[in-house]
């Protein structure tokens, strides 16, 4: 499933192409969204901007009208110049949103609905989104405080079925999931009740860092829509860039113990981590006991 920071990318590329300039052309395979468009035509209207929360995407259309999309496991957007060839069948198409010189496409997206200003108010899930890591105002003490909130609120949560909780914060996946625990030095099946606050500081602190770093799209005005595979090592070497994640039955990098794996959570999600960088805590810490 694409993570925060490949949602942000993409949102970032859309809005470099395609914000800001009328919609020429617009194709849809779903019924829900070619009902829309029979009543109020996509046609015509302006693309007034491009924005990632979490993991979802937000097109907003003039006439107060938002494409939102969501890629689970398959979907994902492509950019594509006007005539320019599709690298997947249209078969696969589920929205194209045309403008003069760009082709927007979404293959395979199981989610794709649109909603009002009013109404995605109203979304089951983008209402209750934590704090979105990638926000230029996201707060490392508010989403702390967060964490440890929902921590007294359901104590007995695993560390890392939390991490993945977008309630909590938003845009975390399975990979950094792995390599924030790692890194904070939590073990991912610990009870979030036996967190500190010093503990839950490390891993905000962690999922920004990571997170930002693996959204930096360079320099000049290119569009980027990609920027290599994603990385929270140092070391710029193919096989070196993370630390734990699908790394099961290797040497730790920092302290050569065997990388364990193990499936959490009610999805049975993989979760790595080192057994040595990652102590086993078996006190449960009351609330004035985390500082």
């Amino acid at each position: 499933m694409p993570e925060g920071d490949t949602i942000y990318r993409s949102a970032r590329a859309l809005q470099q192409a395609i914000g800001g300039h009328p919609i020429t052309g617009f194709e849809t395979g779903l019924a829900k969204l070619a009902r829309v468009n029979d009543d109020t035509p996509i046609l015509g209207r302006k693309i007034e901007r491009v924005e990632s929360r979490g993991k979802w995407l937000l097109i907003y259309l003039s006439g107060d009208l938002i494409l939102v999309t969501h890629m689970l496991m398959s979907g994902s957007w492509h950019l594509y110049r006007t005539g320019e060839r599709w690298r997947m069948p249209r078969s696969s198409m589920r929205v194209a949103l045309h403008t003069a010189n760009w082709q927007a496409v979404a293959f395979n997206v199981p989610i794709a609905e649109f909603y009002t200003s009013s109404s995605i108010k109203k979304h089951p899930q983008i209402a209750q989104l934590g704090p979105d890591i990638l926000v230029g105002d996201f707060s490392q003490d508010q989403a702390v405080e967060r964490l440890l909130s929902f921590a007294a609120q359901s104590p007995d949560i695993e560390v890392a079925v939390a991490l993945l909780d977008q309630r909590i914060l938003s845009g975390l996946g399975n990979v950094y999931k792995s390599e924030v625990a790692f890194t904070a030095g939590v073990h991912p099946f610990r009870a979030v009740k036996t967190l500190t606050h010093a503990e839950a500081q490390r891993i905000v602190d962690f999922a920004q860092r990571y997170m930002k770093a693996n959204v930096v799209d360079g320099k000049g005005d290119g569009i980027v829509t990609y920027t290599g595979n994603r990385r929270t090592t140092h070391t710029m070497h193919q096989e070196e860039r993370l630390w734990v994640y699908r790394r099961s039955g290797k040497e730790c990098r920092r302290c050569g113990s065997t990388i364990q794996m193990r499936k959490q959570g009610s999805q049975a999600r993989s979760t790595y981590w080192c057994p040595q960088c990652q102590p086993w805590v078996e006190s449960q810490l009351m609330p004035q006991d985390r500082n």
